[in-house]
Protein backbone atom coordinates (compact mmCIF):
# COMPACT_ATOMS: atom_id res chain seq x y z
CA UNK A 1 0.00 0.00 0.00
CA UNK A 2 3.05 2.41 0.36
CA UNK A 3 3.28 1.65 -3.40
CA UNK A 4 0.31 4.19 -3.36
CA UNK A 5 2.91 7.46 -3.12
CA UNK A 6 4.87 6.20 -6.40
CA UNK A 7 3.62 8.20 -9.09
CA UNK A 8 4.91 6.29 -12.05
CA UNK A 9 3.05 3.27 -12.89
CA UNK A 10 6.10 1.43 -13.83
CA UNK A 11 8.13 2.06 -10.80
CA UNK A 12 4.72 1.64 -8.53
CA UNK A 13 4.42 -2.06 -10.45
CA UNK A 14 7.89 -2.62 -9.66
CA UNK A 15 8.06 -1.58 -6.04
CA UNK A 16 4.82 -3.91 -5.14
CA UNK A 17 6.27 -6.89 -6.85
CA UNK A 18 10.07 -6.80 -5.09
CA UNK A 19 8.75 -5.66 -1.83
CA UNK A 20 7.55 -9.28 -0.86
CA UNK A 21 11.29 -10.86 -1.10
CA UNK A 22 12.36 -8.42 1.66
CA UNK A 23 11.98 -10.23 4.72
CA UNK A 24 8.94 -9.06 7.56
CA UNK A 25 8.61 -9.24 11.08
CA UNK A 26 6.46 -12.30 10.83
CA UNK A 27 8.89 -14.49 9.51
CA UNK A 28 11.03 -13.65 12.79
CA UNK A 29 9.28 -16.31 14.95
CA UNK A 30 11.01 -18.90 12.34
CA UNK A 31 13.88 -17.45 12.25
CA UNK A 32 14.55 -16.87 16.00
CA UNK A 33 13.76 -20.83 15.96
CA UNK A 34 16.14 -22.31 13.93
CA UNK A 35 19.00 -20.20 13.93
CA UNK A 36 18.63 -20.92 18.09
CA UNK A 37 18.73 -24.18 17.87
CA UNK A 38 20.90 -24.64 15.03
CA UNK A 39 23.38 -21.66 15.08
CA UNK A 40 23.50 -20.79 18.31
CA UNK A 41 26.70 -18.31 18.30
CA UNK A 42 26.23 -17.26 14.89
CA UNK A 43 22.50 -16.62 14.97
CA UNK A 44 22.39 -13.21 14.48
CA UNK A 45 25.21 -12.97 11.41
CA UNK A 46 22.40 -15.57 10.16
CA UNK A 47 19.56 -13.83 10.43
CA UNK A 48 21.06 -11.03 8.94
CA UNK A 49 22.47 -12.77 6.09
CA UNK A 50 18.23 -13.21 5.24
CA UNK A 51 17.78 -9.82 5.15
CA UNK A 52 20.83 -8.54 3.04
CA UNK A 53 19.60 -11.78 0.64
CA UNK A 54 16.05 -10.71 0.99
CA UNK A 55 17.21 -7.14 -0.19
CA UNK A 56 19.24 -8.43 -3.09
CA UNK A 57 16.43 -10.56 -4.58
CA UNK A 58 14.09 -8.28 -4.92
CA UNK A 59 16.58 -5.81 -6.69
CA UNK A 60 17.92 -8.45 -8.66
CA UNK A 61 14.05 -9.13 -9.66
CA UNK A 62 13.24 -5.54 -9.78
CA UNK A 63 15.98 -5.28 -12.58
CA UNK A 64 15.16 -8.29 -14.58
CA UNK A 65 11.44 -6.99 -14.20
CA UNK A 66 11.94 -4.16 -16.00
CA UNK A 67 14.14 -4.94 -18.37
CA UNK A 68 11.44 -7.63 -19.80
CA UNK A 69 8.31 -7.77 -18.65
CA UNK A 70 8.24 -4.07 -18.42
CA UNK A 71 10.70 -2.76 -20.99
CA UNK A 72 8.13 -1.01 -23.05
CA UNK A 73 6.87 1.08 -20.39
CA UNK A 74 8.37 4.55 -20.03
CA UNK A 75 9.97 5.83 -16.60
CA UNK A 76 10.37 9.04 -15.09
CA UNK A 77 10.61 9.74 -12.05
CA UNK A 78 11.16 12.99 -9.94
CA UNK A 79 10.18 13.74 -6.59
CA UNK A 80 10.35 16.82 -4.36
CA UNK A 81 11.68 16.40 -1.03
CA UNK A 82 10.00 18.00 1.81
CA UNK A 83 11.72 20.14 4.87
CA UNK A 84 12.37 17.01 7.80
CA UNK A 85 11.64 17.68 11.09
CA UNK A 86 11.94 16.10 14.30
CA UNK A 87 8.81 14.17 15.20
CA UNK A 88 7.32 15.54 18.43
CA UNK A 89 7.11 12.32 20.97
CA UNK A 90 3.64 12.41 21.57
CA UNK A 91 3.15 11.83 18.07
CA UNK A 92 5.57 9.48 17.72
CA UNK A 93 4.35 7.31 20.54
CA UNK A 94 0.79 7.06 19.21
CA UNK A 95 1.67 6.22 15.52
CA UNK A 96 3.91 3.53 17.42
CA UNK A 97 1.26 2.64 19.62
CA UNK A 98 -1.00 2.27 16.75
CA UNK A 99 1.17 0.49 14.33
CA UNK A 100 1.90 -2.04 17.50
CA UNK A 101 -1.47 -2.93 18.09
CA UNK A 102 -2.57 -3.00 14.75
CA UNK A 103 0.51 -5.79 13.85
CA UNK A 104 -0.84 -7.88 17.10
CA UNK A 105 -4.39 -7.85 16.76
CA UNK A 106 -3.89 -8.85 13.03
CA UNK A 107 -1.25 -11.73 14.20
CA UNK A 108 -3.29 -12.55 16.87
CA UNK A 109 -5.91 -13.31 14.77
CA UNK A 110 -4.40 -15.06 12.00
CA UNK A 111 -2.86 -17.46 14.48
CA UNK A 112 -5.80 -17.89 16.38
CA UNK A 113 -7.61 -18.63 13.01
CA UNK A 114 -4.78 -20.84 11.50
CA UNK A 115 -4.39 -22.80 14.59
CA UNK A 116 -7.83 -23.90 14.61
CA UNK A 117 -7.97 -24.90 10.86
CA UNK A 118 -4.95 -26.76 11.49
CA UNK A 119 -5.81 -28.66 14.79
CA UNK A 120 -9.17 -29.69 12.49
CA UNK A 121 -6.78 -30.82 10.07
CA UNK A 122 -4.89 -32.84 12.48
CA UNK A 123 -8.18 -34.19 13.88
CA UNK A 124 -10.17 -35.37 11.03
CA UNK A 125 -8.99 -37.59 8.53
CA UNK A 126 -10.53 -39.67 5.11
CA UNK A 127 -11.60 -42.06 7.63
CA UNK A 128 -12.89 -40.02 10.13
CA UNK A 129 -12.75 -37.90 13.46
CA UNK A 130 -10.09 -38.89 16.17
CA UNK A 131 -7.56 -40.06 13.96
CA UNK A 132 -4.19 -40.39 14.49
CA UNK A 133 -2.10 -37.60 13.36
CA UNK A 134 -0.32 -39.33 10.55
CA UNK A 135 -3.85 -40.76 8.73
CA UNK A 136 -5.52 -36.92 8.91
CA UNK A 137 -5.72 -34.59 6.43
CA UNK A 138 -2.86 -31.84 7.14
CA UNK A 139 -0.34 -34.91 7.15
CA UNK A 140 -2.57 -35.93 2.98
CA UNK A 141 -1.55 -32.75 2.34
CA UNK A 142 1.74 -32.01 3.69
CA UNK A 143 3.06 -35.72 1.80
CA UNK A 144 1.83 -34.77 -1.09
CA UNK A 145 4.26 -31.89 -1.29
CA UNK A 146 6.76 -33.72 0.81
CA UNK A 147 8.80 -35.67 -2.22
CA UNK A 148 8.87 -31.89 -4.53
CA UNK A 149 10.77 -30.73 -1.17
CA UNK A 150 13.06 -33.47 -0.52
CA UNK A 151 15.60 -31.94 -2.80
CA UNK A 152 15.79 -28.91 -0.55
CA UNK A 153 16.79 -30.65 2.73
CA UNK A 154 13.10 -30.83 4.10
CA UNK A 155 11.31 -33.97 2.52
CA UNK A 156 9.01 -34.53 5.52
CA UNK A 157 5.17 -33.82 5.58
CA UNK A 158 5.73 -31.82 8.85
CA UNK A 159 7.66 -29.21 6.77
CA UNK A 160 5.54 -29.48 4.01
CA UNK A 161 2.08 -28.83 6.22
CA UNK A 162 3.87 -26.23 7.75
CA UNK A 163 4.83 -24.18 5.00
CA UNK A 164 1.27 -24.87 3.59
CA UNK A 165 -0.29 -22.91 6.73
CA UNK A 166 2.48 -20.39 6.67
CA UNK A 167 0.90 -18.87 3.71
CA UNK A 168 -2.21 -17.53 5.87
CA UNK A 169 0.37 -15.52 7.65
CA UNK A 170 3.94 -16.75 8.10
CA UNK A 171 4.03 -16.53 11.97
CA UNK A 172 1.58 -20.11 11.76
CA UNK A 173 4.79 -21.46 10.74
CA UNK A 174 5.78 -22.00 14.39
CA UNK A 175 2.38 -22.64 15.55
CA UNK A 176 1.88 -25.53 13.36
CA UNK A 177 4.99 -26.87 14.33
CA UNK A 178 4.00 -26.55 17.68
CA UNK A 179 0.67 -28.69 17.02
CA UNK A 180 1.86 -31.23 14.71
CA UNK A 181 4.90 -32.55 17.28
CA UNK A 182 2.51 -32.31 20.37
CA UNK A 183 5.02 -29.60 22.68
CA UNK A 184 3.73 -26.50 23.90
CA UNK A 185 7.33 -25.09 24.81
CA UNK A 186 10.11 -23.53 22.65
CA UNK A 187 12.40 -25.44 23.83
CA UNK A 188 10.63 -28.78 23.36
CA UNK A 189 10.28 -27.23 19.91
CA UNK A 190 13.72 -26.92 19.66
CA UNK A 191 14.18 -30.43 20.72
CA UNK A 192 12.65 -31.84 18.45
CA UNK A 193 13.60 -29.74 15.09
CA UNK A 194 16.98 -31.08 15.99
CA UNK A 195 16.22 -34.12 15.51
CA UNK A 196 14.02 -33.59 12.29
CA UNK A 197 16.49 -31.05 10.55
CA UNK A 198 19.81 -30.56 9.91
CA UNK A 199 22.35 -27.25 10.63
CA UNK A 200 22.23 -26.74 6.13
CA UNK A 201 18.42 -27.65 6.00
CA UNK A 202 17.49 -25.42 8.84
CA UNK A 203 19.08 -22.72 6.45
CA UNK A 204 17.39 -23.79 3.38
CA UNK A 205 14.24 -24.06 5.11
CA UNK A 206 14.38 -20.26 6.67
CA UNK A 207 15.48 -19.64 3.14
CA UNK A 208 12.41 -20.86 1.53
CA UNK A 209 10.34 -19.20 4.09
CA UNK A 210 11.75 -15.81 3.26
CA UNK A 211 10.99 -16.30 0.34
CA UNK A 212 7.91 -18.28 -0.65
CA UNK A 213 4.48 -17.29 -1.48
CA UNK A 214 3.80 -14.05 0.62
CA UNK A 215 0.69 -14.65 2.96
CA UNK A 216 -2.65 -14.33 2.29
CA UNK A 217 -2.98 -10.50 3.22
CA UNK A 218 -0.25 -9.57 1.23
CA UNK A 219 -1.16 -11.37 -1.92
CA UNK A 220 -4.91 -9.45 -1.15
CA UNK A 221 -3.08 -6.52 -1.27
CA UNK A 222 -1.48 -7.13 -4.18
CA UNK A 223 -4.38 -8.21 -6.06
CA UNK A 224 -6.08 -4.71 -4.57
CA UNK A 225 -3.14 -2.17 -5.88
CA UNK A 226 -2.49 -3.82 -9.16
CA UNK A 227 -6.22 -4.60 -10.01
CA UNK A 228 -5.07 -7.46 -12.03
CA UNK A 229 -5.06 -11.13 -11.56
CA UNK A 230 -2.32 -11.40 -14.01
CA UNK A 231 0.18 -9.64 -11.68
CA UNK A 232 -0.98 -11.30 -8.46
CA UNK A 233 -0.57 -14.74 -9.87
CA UNK A 234 2.90 -13.85 -11.77
CA UNK A 235 3.79 -12.67 -8.01
CA UNK A 236 2.60 -15.94 -6.23
CA UNK A 237 4.03 -18.10 -9.34
CA UNK A 238 7.66 -15.92 -9.30
CA UNK A 239 7.91 -16.30 -5.55
CA UNK A 240 7.86 -20.10 -5.59
CA UNK A 241 10.17 -20.56 -7.83
CA UNK A 242 12.75 -18.30 -6.71
CA UNK A 243 11.76 -19.33 -3.26
CA UNK A 244 12.48 -23.37 -4.57
CA UNK A 245 15.55 -22.60 -7.04
CA UNK A 246 17.50 -20.58 -4.41
CA UNK A 247 16.50 -23.61 -1.59
CA UNK A 248 17.68 -26.02 -4.09
CA UNK A 249 20.70 -24.30 -4.25
CA UNK A 250 21.81 -23.42 -1.04
CA UNK A 251 21.46 -27.00 0.25
CA UNK A 252 22.69 -28.97 -2.98
CA UNK A 253 26.07 -26.72 -3.13
CA UNK A 254 26.15 -26.89 0.38
CA UNK A 255 25.80 -30.18 0.46
CA UNK A 256 28.40 -31.03 -2.26
CA UNK A 257 31.10 -28.71 0.01
CA UNK A 258 30.63 -30.89 2.60
CA UNK A 259 28.08 -29.38 5.44
CA UNK A 260 25.44 -31.50 6.74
Amino acid sequence: MAARTIEQPKERLLTILALPFMSCSARLPVYALFAGTFFVREQALVVFSLYVLGIAVALGLAKLFSSTLLKNESSLFVIELPPYRVPQALTLWRSTWEKGKGFVRKAGTFIFGGSVAIWLLTYIGPHGVGVAMDDSFLAAIGGLIAPLLAPLGFGAWQAGAALITGFLAKEVVVSTMNIIYHVHETNGLKQVIASHFTPLSAFSFMVFVLLYTPCLATVAAIRKETGSRKWTLLSIGCALTVAYVISFAVYQFGHMLGYS
